[in-house]
């Protein structure tokens, strides 16, 4: 993968948490405004950790029924993901999209496979499927799930480094990833470097709305002065 942001860069994006990064998106690919972001809610049991950038490792579950592959064949899979997660460019995310009709009935996620992934060096997960173990997940794991569920069922991968759609976010391998507690967005690559100026002129553009909406005697004649001006966004 060539023209990858720089660490530097990464870092610059980190400090900002998704919403902003949403916000910044509209300004600089406004194309992406209605799509390339996650329209569900989900479990984080882990708010403190913050934002997570990383790039797309990607996979999709079945937990609902018994696998119909033999032994062998279900260890090789699991193997030849694993070798996907801990391939490539990093840091990563991985995106895993639960395929089944009641998403989550088995959790892929708990004590064993956060502690392999973040081996593997994965940060984190994003997914529309379960998560259980909260207290003995991988120290500093993020996680951000469709729910919590005691069993993991049958789970078992069923595909790996493929396009995914978790709660309405589409993936390829690879994306860059920008994910906090209120959810996940794929950002372009060529516009990272212009994110963190965007999400700074919209700060002060809304600062000055804050500001002058707790002043006393704010009206909205004020409001009609301040946005006719270009304030806010």
């Amino acid at each position: 993968m060539s023209n990858l942001p720089t660490d530097a860069q990464l870092d610059a994006i980190r400090a900002l948490d998704t919403p902003t990064v949403c916000n910044a998106l509209e300004i600089v690919a406004p194309q992406r405004r209605g799509h390339g972001y996650t329209v569900e809610p989900f479990v984080c049991p882990r708010p403190e950790l913050g934002s997570l950038v990383g790039y797309a490792r990607t996979g999709t579950i079945r937990s609902m029924q018994p696998s119909e592959r033999s032994a062998a064949a279900s260890t090789e899979m699991r193997l030849a993901y694993y070798e996907h997660i801990g391939s490539g460019q990093g840091p990563t995310i991985t995106v895993i999209e639960d395929l089944d009709p009641i998403p989550g009935y088995g959790a892929w996620w708990g004590e064993v496979n956060t502690s392999i992934h973040q081996g593997l060096g994965s940060l984190g997960v994003i997914t529309n499927g379960s998560i259980r173990d909260l207290d003995d997940s991988a120290e500093g794991f993020g996680l951000l799930a469709g729910m919590t569920a005691p069993s993991h069922a049958w789970v078992r991968v069923e595909a790996y480094d493929c396009p995914v759609t978790v709660h309405g976010m589409a993936v390829e391998p690879g994306d860059l990833i920008h994910a906090d507690r209120h959810g996940a967005v794929v950002v372009p690559l060529d516009v990272v470097a212009d994110l963190p100026a965007a999400a700074a002129d919209i700060a002060t553009a809304e600062a000055r709305l804050i500001e002058a909406s707790r002043q006393p005697g704010f009206s909205a004649a004020d409001l009609r002065r301040l946005l006719g001006g270009g304030a806010g966004h």
